[in-house]
């Protein structure tokens, strides 16, 4: 005899078991490729990101200002200019998933002459390499890349505008603008006196080491998306690491270093490595195509 719940379960059977299969093939779409980071931090949101913005673009133009006032600002016709901004270009496509501001940011690259092994891409987009980076450490594509995607990570994932917004809380009111960064470039501070009062100095911001992570992964994931190989990133540090020798680089002592930071890479690399397959196959596919008149 059957039951008016075995009936019940007989008709509930068919649906269920589709309902399943339907879930089963919607989780893969759903499913996000690459790195896995945590949610942006809630203090970003204590500053006005325009704001944060607008202030980044008056300290990025007071460093190119100086830096061709001792002509130490790459010319667009530069080789290595061009090298930085074809890179770039590649990358930049891929940042906006990460934060939808950063399809409206007006994207910067310039090189600057100087034995300084540092790179930075500040707030809304403003990127600057030292030459001391690329020469010393003899950085192949792959490796600008990395280094790149990590600093473009910074700015996507709004580490500077969270550290000021901490500082709002931890130290109250203190200069937005730039008094540390007058004092080392030699600036009146008056120039860099453009926002109100938060503490933070962009150049000069420090980030923790969960902020660096965070950089590191993301930072690679971008540039496999854009085709250039995030095994890159173990050689980058291998370098990084002969050059802390006696003294550590500047960008060093903002970004620490070490066998731990190395397998943190190499256990993310299966998450970014179809990723770079899959665009390297494009770009070979592409590449025809190209030369085609």
């Amino acid at each position: 005899m059957v039951t008016g719940k075995r009936i019940l379960a007989q008709r509930l059977r068919v649906p269920v078991v589709a309902l399943l299969l339907s879930a089963a093939a919607i989780a893969p779409a759903l499913a996000r490729e690459g790195v896995e980071v945590g949610e942006r931090s809630g203090f970003a949101d204590l500053v006005p990101a325009q704001e944060l913005e607008q202030t980044a673009k008056a300290q990025y133009l007071q460093i190119l200002n100086t830096a061709a006032e001792q002509r130490a600002l790459g010319p667009p016709d530069n080789a290595q200019v061009r090298r930085l901004r074809a890179i770039a270009q590649k990358i930049i496509p891929f940042t906006f998933e990460w934060n939808e501001r950063a399809s409206q940011w007006k994207w910067e690259v310039n090189l600057v002459g100087s034995n300084q092994i540092n790179a930075f891409c500040m707030p809304g987009g403003k990127i600057v390499f030292y030459t001391g980076i690329i020469k010393t450490l003899a950085l192949t594509d792959d490796e600008v890349a990395m280094v790149m995607g990590h600093e473009i990570a910074h700015a996507l994932r709004e580490h500077a505008r969270e550290r000021v917004g901490k500082s709002t809380i931890t130290s109250g009111a203190a200069r937005l603008g730039g008094a540390l960064l007058s004092g080392w470039l030699g600036i009146p501070s008056s120039v860099m006196d453009i926002a109100a009062q938060q503490g933070a100095n962009l150049l000069t911001l420090k980030f923790g080491r969960e902020d660096e992570s965070e950089a590191d992964l993301v930072g690679m994931e971008l540039a496999a998306r854009a085709g250039f190989d995030p095994r890159a990133g173990v050689s980058l540090w291998q370098k990084m690491s002969a050059a802390n020798k006696g003294a550590p680089p500047q960008w060093l002592s903002t970004h620490p270093s070490g066998n731990t930071r190395i397998a943190e890479i190499e256990a993310n690399l299966p998450k970014v490595m179809p990723l770079y397959e899959r665009a390297r196959q494009a770009n070979a596919a592409q590449a025809p195509a190209n030369k085609a008149p």
